[in-house]
């Protein structure tokens, strides 16, 4: 076994044993239920081989032969009770491994940095939170029980058919037995590389999905709807391909174990009636043997489908193993208290991406105190957008500081940080739900007069008015039946309605005209004055110059360097590049407005 291959599997069976002595409770109990099945399956072939002799000798007939019968049926339906009892105690055991799994992969991808998301593929992370925990709940629940109920049930049997009837015949029907343990061995190895290429090629098709849903509108209006179809078919098709493989392993181990079970028989057969010839064991005593020779059918494909379940699970871990414990891209370790108020430090801030030959953000500063306003301007690559990733902390500087009331953010808690701020980026998320969910997304608990309030400062009440149902209209998958301009509004109401004390606006106002802009900040504007107390901090990053004329200070970014600064009135008196694009935009809107 590969190295790779041995710590997966140990890996799997560590986390396993911990979630069994966890639920030791549950295992034990449908153990228990187990056993009693496993001793009433051995007493029946030998109830019945007793009952066999009697009736040969005459000794057993009428009532009594009735309650022989009678015993017979109940223990059967005692056996049916019990199985259908060990089944629901153990699954909800395992079913609770399941949500455990999903929650903790859940958790993990949502502390997760931009970073990481970059190098990864959605599909593949879908499928880990479905199919493969799945797989893995699999081997928790059915395999482990199924194996120790083959186990047990082949030990009492091996045990009735040797030292209850006869060692000699028991001894001669296992000859075939070895064989069939070097067939499982060789079918496991194949079915592991084939569970591993099945589970792979599943992450594909789901990626494929993904993408074709999230980019439907650009596929019809292309045309390419003919090639997605091909390509989405030729995902499928390999899919089912390695599907078909993995399951052609799996249903080999059922010819082994057919292949040794009717070996054992014959032999059994014939040796058995040498002896019953020889009159060393009766007619009853044989008929018990085949008996228990058809209950190992159960032990035998037991280990089968075990062993099928366990290397499914081993391949499904494998794939887990590395996004359950992938190290954070960004340290959450901060304790810090966040002050309020809390100004906005930047100082000598430094980034630059793996590989690029210059940094994005180069020796930025700037100081925002409370109620104050910020405006970042700079031509398309400047280190606008960058400057906001720093701020989130959805990447960590090279050089310089970040401090939030004067302390460093990476001492405070991210849920701490993020809370502290409101960001509506220039393509906003919406969520499949309703209008006004999506504005109290922030705010569970908002009164449908603060979600208006809230709608009215981002100008987009009237707008929600308009729609089927106002307010409880559903936006659909991403906010599709919304526009450009409605969608950013929302997630500026959005933010307004989260009260944070920082209000970051990436270019979220690029997809409404200037009138509605102006409604917008000027909104704003009237808010802040009317609630002098809440001494918002607002940074708003805009190509349209405008949207930051009324700002406090203006900073313009050139290639992630601050090359101007100064309110809207002083960087026009500079004539540099602030000026020349206000000019530039002033005729642009004069000749749209013409």
């Amino acid at each position: 076994m590969p190295a790779s291959a041995a710590s997966s599997s140990s890996a799997l069976h560590r986390m396993l044993a911990g979630f069994v002595r966890e639920h030791w409770r549950a295992y034990a109990a449908a153990g228990g239920m187990l056993s009693c099945i496993a001793l009433l399956t051995v007493w029946i072939p030998r109830q019945v081989g007793h009952v066999v002799d009697a009736l040969v000798a005459g000794h057993l007939q009428g009532a009594a032969l009735l309650r022989q019968l009678g015993l017979l049926v109940a223990a059967g339906l005692v056996i049916y009770l019990l199985r259908a009892g060990w089944r629901l105690t153990l699954f909800k055991a395992s079913f609770r491994l399941g949500a455990r799994l999903r929650t903790r992969l859940y958790a993990r991808l949502a502390l997760q940095g931009p970073a990481w998301f970059q190098a990864q593929r959605t599909g593949d992370l879908m499928a880990l939170a479905t199919n493969d925990i799945d797989t893995v709940e699999q081997a928790a629940g059915e395999a482990m029980l199924a194996g120790f109920d083959g186990s047990q049930t082949l030990v009492l049997v091996l045990a009735m058919m040797t030292l209850g009837i006869d060692w000699r015949l028991g001894l001669a029907a296992l000859l075939p037995f070895p064989l069939m343990g070097g067939a499982f061995w060789w079918i496991s190895r194949h079915l592991h590389t084939a569970a591993q290429d099945s589970l792979a090629r599943f992450g594909d098709l789901n990626q494929q999905v993904q993408e074709s849903l999230a980019g439907v509108r650009t596929v019809r209006a292309l045309g390419l709807v003919a090639r997605s179809e091909k390509q989405f078919g030729e995902l499928a098709d390999r899919a089912a391909e390695a599907s078909f493989r993995s399951q052609r392993w799996e249903a080999a181990y059922e010819p082994a174990v057919g292949m040794t079970l009717t070996a054992a028989t014959a032999i059994a057969l014939a040796v058995g009636g040498w002896l019953v010839a020889r009159r060393e064991i009766s007619i009853g005593q044989l008929t018990a043997f085949t008996m228990y020779l058809g209950q190992l059918i159960w032990p035998m494909f037991a280990a089968g489908w075990v062993m099928a379940l366990l290397e499914r699970g081993r391949a499904a871990w494998a794939r887990l193993t590395p996004v359950l414990d992938a190290p954070l891209t960004l340290a959450d370790a901060g304790r810090a208290a966040l002050p309020s108020p809390a100004p906005l430090q930047v100082e000598g801030l430094t980034f630059g991406f793996p590989g690029a030959k210059r940094p994005a953000v180069e020796h930025v500063d700037f100081g925002l105190a409370p109620g104050r306003t910020l405006g970042i301007v700079g031509a398309t690559g400047a280190g606008k957008s960058t400057l906001v990733r720093l701020l989130l902390r959805q990447a960590e500087p090279d050089a310089g500081w970040l401090l939030l009331g004067g302390v460093p953010l990476p001492e405070l808690p991210l849920a701490a940080l993020r809370a502290h701020i409101a960001w509506v980026p220039q393509e906003p998320f919406l969520f499949s739900a309703s209008v006004a969910d999506n504005i109290a997304l922030a705010r569970p608990g908002a009164t449908p007069a603060e979600i208006e309030a809230a709608a009215r400062l981002a100008a987009v009440h009237d707008d929600i008015a308009r729609l089927p149902e106002g307010y409880a209209t559903e936006v659909g998958e991403r906010g599709v039946t919304l526009s450009g301009g409605q969608r950013q509004r929302v997630a500026i109401a959005r933010a307004l309605l989260s009260d944070a004390p920082l209000l970051v606006l990436d270019d979220a106002l690029s997809a409404v005209d200037t009138g509605t802009e102006t409604a917008i900040l000027d909104h704003l504007r009237e808010l802040r004055a009317a609630r002098p107390e809440r001494s918002v901090i607002v940074i708003v990053i805009a190509h349209r110059l405008s949207a930051v004329m009324d700002a406090d200070e203006v900073i313009v970014l050139k290639q992630g360097h601050v090359i101007e600064r100064g309110t809207h009135q002083r960087l026009l008196e500079l004539g540099g590049w602030y000026a020349s694009q206000w000019r530039y935009q002033q005729i642009e809107a004069s000749l749209d407005a013409a």
